[in-house]
């Protein structure tokens, strides 16, 4: 069976579940690429974070600006040297809330992914409900005196949307999981660059980072 006998076939769901497939690999290249460009932080730059902020805050805020690089790490950094030369107190709070900032850019798109991925089975499921209430129909048209070959389109129908659908939902789910793990990982960097930009100051508690802004991923994947 080629692709527009399927299409045909399966009948209005299945062309709703291609339009979920291919905005569901729209998503997944955009996210790879946004995190593929996001470089981590510079070697030189990585290896004076923790006696970072003992320097002077001018001089310390023209070396990051010249060092830094194009990820988040790099933007927390260049965030909380500025806000230590503005002369703020609470540079933990600057780091969190840039933190938080970039996480939310980074998770832009992950809430639909799994949407598409959680209703795709359901979609499938009412192709194959309204196939074979089209296949009853057949039967009670014809007056018990069934048909193969009348029945066979209802059939069909009730199948392909549940093939198609299953078959929509499994890879969008992998992926999303995927996605999610690399933004869990960028979240664990950027907690050890705050604290290691903040524990001679005395602003890195043990814990103080994670507990501060707590990250759930239930909100993206619940339901999964």
């Amino acid at each position: 069976m080629n692709m527009s006998e399927l299409l045909t076939r399966g009948g209005p769901v299945v062309w709703v579940l291609v339009a979920y497939s291919a905005v569901g690999l729209a998503i997944v290249l955009e996210r790879t690429l946004l995190f593929l460009r996001q470089r981590g932080l510079p070697r030189p730059l990585r290896e004076r974070l923790p006696r970072l902020l003992e320097q002077p805050a001018e001089l310390v805020a023209n070396r990051v600006a010249a060092d830094a690089g194009q990820g988040p790490e790099s933007r927390i950094v260049e965030a909380v040297v500025l806000a230590d030369a503005q002369g703020v107190d609470d540079l933990r709070s600057v780091g969190n809330r840039v933190r938080g900032q970039e996480l939310q850019r980074m998770e832009f798109g992950l809430r639909t992914l799994g949407i598409l991925g959680n209703t795709a089975p359901l979609l499938g499921l009412l192709g194959t409900i309204t196939g074979m209430i089209k296949a009853f129909m057949v039967i009670e048209q014809a007056g018990g005196k069934v048909d193969a070959q009348a029945l066979a389109g209802g059939i069909w129908e009730a199948m392909i949307t549940t093939g198609v659908g299953l078959a929509v939902a499994i890879p969008l789910l992998i992926l999303l999981h995927f996605l999610e793990g690399a933004v869990e990982r960028r979240n664990q960097s950027m907690e050890r660059v705050i604290a290691l930009l903040l524990e001679r100051r005395g602003e890195a508690l043990p814990g103080a980072t994670s507990s501060e802004q707590p990250h759930r991923w239930e909100g993206i994947t619940d339901g999964v």
